[in-house]
Parts: structure tokens; sequence; C-alpha cells
């Protein structure tokens, strides 16, 4: 059975989502909540759970790609921008003043980065700065107050960074704080070269060698450790991948009716963004389309130990393609606001104490 979820958008595209009672039940059970962004409708939803249903709640960005998240802080990568959000809790229960506690979290807008279009696809924060894959540049790239963006590692055969999307350098791994393994499209250096042979000439880098640990990928994207394995989506034969980190040796965990791309691993439990193809000139021709009659877009929960698809949450209108897929952990009740929303400029924090600043708080003479 798919329940029928309704929430406000934000913008005048309507965007409707069905969820399962598997996923409904799964979502009530793990302590957290979803964050999700689409750049094809331009938003970033946030799901959680209110104690008796999925809700769903939707904010619009320019071009939401990449996502992560570090304690009580979130990132977002944007057409030209990277934000930095931070969860101002004692804001959060009073955030609506006729609904009070009706939220749990409220990420704040705490500084943004114009990065210009460096058509940043992963995020991930390290234990010492954030870092991003700047896929213009075909590079790993670190934030800076006076560039740009500052090249910290290339793939050994990209002899010159310029703003060619040589290799389409997409997905990031962290191990012990610090970059692991990335994902690319193909092992180019000329201009867009990696479009020529995009259904079979994805690789795996380690980026500590800087050597290739697989090839013959299909558009693979978002690596993630976990578990003392590599997973990743081989996105364009629909599947999700459990790697051996020594000896290179993979399993096919799953296949499912998608382009895969957002992969966030939860104690035995992945989530993975489906989407279906719009644009066929870069994604049409892949395997998946063969393999499945129709694709889906949405949020699968997987058991990683099994293979089998536990539940679903299926966008069914106004959202075709997902990026990222992140978990909050011990948050079930999530906002955000971004910088069109009024509510950013009442709100007010301090290491000690934070305050909304409205008409109905403020004294009069």
């Amino acid at each position: 059975m798919m329940n029928q979820l309704t929430f406000p958008p934000d913008a005048p595209k309507v965007i409707e989502c069905n969820a399962s009672d598997a996923f409904q039940a799964w979502l009530s059970q793990v302590n957290g909540s979803l964050a999700i962004t689409t750049y094809q409708a331009g938003k970033l939803a946030l799901v959680g759970w209110n104690g008796q249903q999925v809700t769903v709640l939707l904010r619009q960005f320019p071009k939401p790609m990449g996502l992560a998240v570090q304690e009580q802080r979130l990132a977002l990568a944007t057409n030209h921008e990277v934000w930095l959000f931070a969860n101002a809790p004692l804001l959060a229960d009073e955030y609506l003043e006729n609904q009070p506690g009706r939220y749990d979290t409220l990420y704040l807008p705490r500084a943004t980065y114009f990065t210009g279009d460096l058509n940043i696809h992963d995020l991930a924060f390290g234990s010492d700065n954030l870092w991003l894959v700047n896929t213009r540049f075909s590079c790993l790239a670190a934030l800076s107050k006076d560039y740009n963006f500052v090249p910290r590692w290339q793939p050994r055969f990209i002899s010159q960074l310029a703003p060619e999307d040589r290799c389409h350098l997409n997905g990031l791994a962290m191990v012990d704080g610090r970059p692991k393994f990335v994902t690319a499209l193909g092992e180019s250096n000329e201009v867009g070269g990696w479009r020529n042979n995009k259904a079979t000439g994805g690789i795996l880098i380690d980026v500590e060698s800087g050597e290739i640990v697989i090839r013959g990928l299909s558009m693979p994207h978002s690596p993630c450790w976990h578990e003392r394995y590599l997973w990743l989506l081989n996105s364009g034969e629909g599947e999700l991948w459990r790697i051996n980190p020594h000896s290179g040796q993979h399993d096919v965990v799953c296949a499912l009716p998608g382009f895969l791309r957002g992969l966030c691993c939860v104690g035995n439990y992945a989530l993975v963004g489906l989407s279906q193809i719009r644009e066929q000139h870069i994604f049409g021709g892949l395997p998946v389309q063969q393999r499945f009659k129709r694709l889906l877009c949405g949020v699968a929960v997987v058991d990683l130990r099994s293979g089998q698809l536990v539940g679903m949450l299926e966008f069914t209108a106004g959202c075709q393609e997902l990026y990222d897929v992140e978990f909050l952990p011990s948050v079930l009740r999530p906002t955000i606001l971004n910088n069109e929303r009024p509510e950013m400029r009442q709100a007010f924090t301090a290491p000690e104490f934070s305050y909304w600043l409205r008409p109905s708080s403020q004294m009069t003479g």
C-alpha cells in the first residue's frame, strides 16, 4: 500500500510523492530524517517523522547538488555558492508561533561562499575542512575567503586544471576524515572527453596512491565508506555495489529501477537515490534503460545484508531527478531557512542563548 503525502510547496511547481508503509515504518524507528537534493526541481527536501506520519518540507535553492552533514552543521552546494547551515535548537520549538513543537531542528544559514559555477557535485566534511568535488576543474578543492576555490588534489591523468570538465569527477568517499576514494565518468584529459565512452568508461580512484582501483564502471556516483567496505552506485546499470578495498573485488548488492545517484549508509541499511532520465544527450543509451521498462524517482531503503528493498519514497510528480541523499541522525522534525524566508532575519543566536526578534516579542513604549 502507498500512502499519499501532502505538503505545501514553496514554488509554483507542485511536487507530489508517495511513501510505502514499509518506508514509513522504517523511518519511524530509525531516529533520524533525510535530506534530499533535486537540482532539476530546484529543491532541498527534508523528510521527517512527526510521531504519526512522514512529513516533507521543501525549500527553494538554485540547482542544489551535494550535501554534507557533521553533527549540528549542514553544507549544501548550489549553482554558484556553497551554503553552510547550523542548527539552532533553542529556536526550533517556537519557529511557528501558532504551532509550538512542530519542529525539533532549525537549520539557519551561517555563511555563504561565492564559488562561481564550479559544477560542484559531492561535498564532505573532513577533519580539517570541507572538501568539494570541483567537477568543472577536475579536482578536489577547498573553500577560500580570498579565491573561488583552492585546488587540493587532481587525478594523475589531468595535466592542467582548466574549466573543461575533462573526466567528470563527481563522487568522494572519506575515511578517517580524509579523502580516500573518488569516482569519475572517464579517464580523460580532454575537454568533455568522458562523454565518448560514458556507459562503460567510469573509474574509481584511490586518492592517496593515485591508482585507478576499478575501470569499466557505468557512470559511477556516490562512493561511501561504511563498515570496512566501500559502497558505490554503478549508476548506469542501476546497481548498488559493495567493494573490498584491498582486493578490488565487488558484489552487486541489488539493482533498482532508476539512474542511481545519492547514497548514504545507516547501520544495516542504505538510502539510495533513484532518478528518471530526462536528458537523452548525456544520459541516453544506458544499460539501466534496457534493464527496466520504467524508471522511478525517489529514495529506496535497502537492507545491506540481503540486498532486499525495504521501502520506498517515490516522487510521482514535479520531480524526476535527484542528486544527493543524506541522513540526519537524532533529527525527527527538521526545517531549514533560505534567504527568501523573512524568519531568517528574525532569528538571533549566540553561544549561551537564542532569541526570536518578532513584533510579538518586542516591547512597546
